[in-house]
Parts: structure tokens; C-alpha cells; sequence
């Protein structure tokens, strides 16, 4: 990689489950600008340092959930989503594609599945 490193925000409310992804994406030469447990904080984040790529939990600490915060980052940045879930329900997935049209990753990741997602963001915005 030429150049700045690709920056990303780490979005999830489980301590544990942000430091492995914070290792997994640092691994890939990816610069990590924070991590956030709730919407309202990851938006500041990306505003303040408007990431290459976020990875989005979709239960998060506070009011709003991930769709929220992707679709508020999205709009006011244009950084590619990954969304990083547990929840295999269908009218999360219906969200998902109705209001945000992205990669989908299920707990527990794995490098290889990040490492492809992460590829895919990047190229085609998923």
C-alpha cells in the first residue's frame, strides 16, 4: 500500500469483539481512527475523521442502532459499511438492504470472511 494507510471505525458495543477487529484490521494495514459503542458517538467519530471504511455492529448502546448511524456516516461522508452482526432475523436483513445496501458479516468472524469483505467494500462498495 502506497501513500496514507486506509483508514477505519470500529463500531461495537462488545468490548472484546472491537479489539479482535481492531488486531484483524490493523493486520491489513488499516489505520484504526476509533471505536465507538453507540450511534451517536460513531457519527462524531466519522465526521471528525472521516473514515475509508466503517464496520458497523447493529445493536448498539443508546437509541438508535447501526442502520442509524451507517445511514447518517454514509450520507455525510461516503465511507463504505460493513455491517457486523449476531442477528440472523429477517427484518434486520430487510433493513439492512432497504436502508443501506451493504456487506453483511455474521458473528463470529473469521480473518479470511474480513479480509474478503473488507476487498469487496473497497472495490465495488458492496
Amino acid at each position: 500500500m502506497t501513500g496514507r494507510p486506509l483508514s477505519a471505525l470500529i463500531v461495537e458495543d462488545e468490548y472484546l469483539i472491537a479489539e479482535g477487529l481492531r488486531f484483524q484490521l490493523e493486520d491489513m494495514g488499516f489505520s484504526i481512527c476509533g471505536i465507538a459503542s453507540s450511534a451517536k458517538a460513531a457519527v462524531a467519530l466519522a465526521e471528525a475523521h472521516k473514515p475509508d471504511l466503517v464496520l458497523m455492529d447493529m445493536r448498539l448502546s443508546g437509541d438508535e442502532d447501526g442502520v442509524d448511524a451507517a445511514l447518517a456516516i454514509h450520507e455525510k461522508i461516503g465511507s463504505k459499511v460493513i455491517f457486523v452482526t449476531g442477528s440472523r432475523e429477517p427484518s434486520t436483513m430487510e433493513r439492512i438492504a432497504q436502508d443501506h445496501p451493504s456487506c453483511v458479516l455474521f458473528k463470529p468472524i473469521f480473518g479470511r470472511q474480513l479480509q474478503r469483505a473488507v476487498e469487496n467494500a473497497l472495490e465495488s462498495g458492496c
